[in-house]
Parts: C-alpha cells; sequence; structure tokens
C-alpha cells in the first residue's frame, strides 16, 4: 500500500476488508503499533498491534462464517477535520443470518487517526451488542 493513501482511502479499503472478509489484508492497513479502542462493547476493549488486530479478525470472521452472516456497509458518510491524520466516518453495516434469515442494520461511527498510509489509532463506536443479538 502506498505510504501516501489518504485517511478516506484507507477507510474504504478497511469497510471492503471487513465485508468482503479479507483477512489477508486487513492487518496490513494498521500500523505495527495501531491501537483500536471498541468503547460500547461490551465490556470495552482494546487491541494493541498488528498481531491482535489480525487474531481479531479471525476470530469474527471465523463466527461469522459459521453462522452464514452476510453484511455490507452502507450509508457511508466520511467527515474531513482539521487534523489531516483524522477522520470521522459513520456508516451502518447491514446484513442477514442466511441460516435464520434474520436482517440487521447497525450503525457505526469510526474515528480514525492515519498517518503514512496505515492506521495508527481508532476509536470504534458501534452498537455491539445488537450486533450479537442480531447475528445470533
Amino acid at each position: 500500500m502506498s505510504e501516501f493513501a489518504s485517511p478516506r482511502a484507507v477507510f474504504q479499503r478497511l469497510i471492503d476488508g471487513v465485508t468482503a472478509r479479507r483477512l489477508e489484508v486487513l492487518p496490513q492497513l494498521y500500523a505495527e503499533d495501531a491501537v483500536v479502542v471498541h468503547p460500547f462493547a461490551e465490556p470495552a476493549s482494546r487491541l494493541e498491534g498488528r498481531a491482535a488486530l489480525r487474531e481479531h479478525f479471525a476470530r469474527n470472521f471465523a463466527r461469522l462464517e459459521t453462522l452464514s452472516v452476510e453484511m455490507a456497509a452502507r450509508n457511508v458518510v466520511v467527515h474531513e477535520t482539521a487534523d489531516p491524520e483524522v477522520i470521522i466516518a459513520e456508516f451502518e453495516y447491514a446484513g442477514r443470518n442466511t441460516g435464520t434469515g434474520r436482517e440487521f442494520v447497525v450503525p457505526n461511527i469510526f474515528v480514525l487517526r492515519v498517518r503514512n498510509g496505515h492506521i495508527v489509532e481508532s476509536r470504534d463506536y458501534a452498537h455491539h451488542s445488537a450486533f450479537e443479538e442480531a447475528i445470533a
């Protein structure tokens, strides 16, 4: 990836990678020492480093695969800030558990700091309990 990738471009690769479950690509979007915080998770979580993120994505993708969950990102709005490294992205993950037929829409807000084409910090605000309920 170009070290000059914009925060907006990196975010787009992130949501494309999550919805397509590209485990081989996603960790590379993050700096080696990246920190990702999920303040609304129960309990709140903090992932530090690319290895922790790789494990996080692998675990979650395996679960989605087992439960036959399809999803896409929609209604994406990216806000640029006065800091050229930081964007705020609003979007929804919309999908369906093909096993149960249950559909879901989960709103998200990500605050990303991207430096030299890599995510160095992210605060991911999602309704985790609604997502868990929807995919079960």
